[in-house]
């Protein structure tokens, strides 16, 4: 049996269900299946570990997701035990989101990717309430969408090559970087398409001159900017990079909550915000609107995830330079409709919440 029809056979009440004040939350873990071993600079995978979340109120039912891959720290059992306690007994109304979302982060530090499988199905339920979708509850138009990369992981020039190939409806593509195959990645890729090009490094570099180096180079095969080249622990040497790079750096392990935007101003070009690391929607529009008062670059960005946590997250998209929301075209076991990507552009469905809708087997 697919692991879309072992979830959708599992009857609610064998998973975890919770009558909390007015509302009823649920929650139940899912294993996502990638097309292709995905790799980066530190580690390889074929799999990576999500809970779903429902949040039910007067009829009306939310939808979240947490996407736990490994160096996050979270998994089933830490997201099991940290959704169980939640208690909403003293809250009776969803647009009381600021005390609610207040609420769930306070319960325990750390668990970011459980607390933004609460805040989407939060957000995804008074969507609902309004009738509206959050891009226009925020004022946002659905043309403004940027066009989204395509994820190239580490791999052998044959798979690299067929990759290219299977990614031939992209205008962008993100390329992993990070390990001593790095020019020939990107030679590969420039033997079968000129597309731009984005580099994810992961860390992978940890000599500021050698980086430099690598960077100008990148920037002669069309690379556009650069995500987290070195060490999040290396500040000095980073500030120094970008200080000296032609191309814009981009903070993704080292941005994690609000706080750390003005750690990474003038360390860092711009953010790389995904709803993982931040807690979900709320956090998320907060670091944006923060970054961009400082004029860094902004880049919305997922995991691996179905479609519910890719069209959360996409809902800002309108507000950002560049998009790498292709995390539910990497799986094969989808469990949502909702964003589509249409000529390489992310495009936002006209559906209240964040716009999605549980798929039928």
């Amino acid at each position: 049996m697919s692991g879309l029809n072992v979830l959708n056979s599992l009857p609610k009440t064998s998973l975890f269900t919770k009558k909390t004040g007015k509302f009823i939350f649920r929650f139940r873990p899912y294993q996502l299946q990638l097309k292709h071993t995905f790799t980066i600079s530190g580690n390889s995978r074929t799999t990576t570990a999500v809970m779903l979340t429902e949040l039910e109120y007067e009829g009306i039912t939310g939808y979240g997701e947490a996407s736990m891959p490994p160096y996050l720290g979270e998994s089933h059992a830490s997201a099991t035990s940290f959704l169980s306690k939640l208690q909403l007994d003293s809250f009776s109304d969803p647009f009381r989101m600021e005390e609610i979302l207040a609420y769930v982060d306070s319960i325990e530090p750390n668990n970011c990717a459980a607390k933004a499988s609460f805040d989407i199905a939060l957000h995804d339920l008074v969507g609902k309430l309004l009738n509206q979708p959050w891009y226009k509850i925020w004022g946002l138009s659905a043309e403004k969408t940027p066009l989204t990369s395509f994820t190239i992981g580490i791999d052998t020039e044959e798979i690299i090559r067929q990759k290219v190939k299977e990614a031939a409806i992209y205008k962008i593509l993100k390329v992993k970087l990070g390990r001593e195959t790095d020019k020939m990645m990107i030679s590969t890729i420039r033997s079968e398409t000129n597309v731009p090009i984005c580099a994810d490094v992961n860390q992978g570099w940890t000599d500021r001159q050698m980086a430099l180096d690598m960077i100008f180079w990148l920037k002669e095969k069309g690379v556009i900017f650069i995500e987290q080249p070195m060490p999040k622990e290396q500040i000095d040497d980073m500030a120094w990079l970008t200080q000296h790079s032609p191309l814009p750096t981009m903070a993704d392990e080292f941005l994690q909550r609000f706080s750390d935007v003005k750690r990474a101003y003038q360390v860092y070009s711009g953010v790389n915000i995904k709803l993982m690391k931040c807690t979900g929607m709320r956090e998320a529009y907060k670091i944006l609107l923060a970054a961009r008062a400082l004029d860094m670059k902004i880049m919305i960005g997922c995991m691996t995830e179905t479609s519910c946590a890719v069209s959360a997250a996409s809902q800002l998209s309108p507000l950002a330079d560049w998009a790498d929301l292709d995390g539910n075209l990497l799986i094969s076991n989808d469990v949502f409709d909702g964003m589509q990507v249409i000529d390489g552009k992310v495009t936002l469905p006209d559906r209240p919440g964040i716009g999605v809708i549980q798929k039928n087997t």
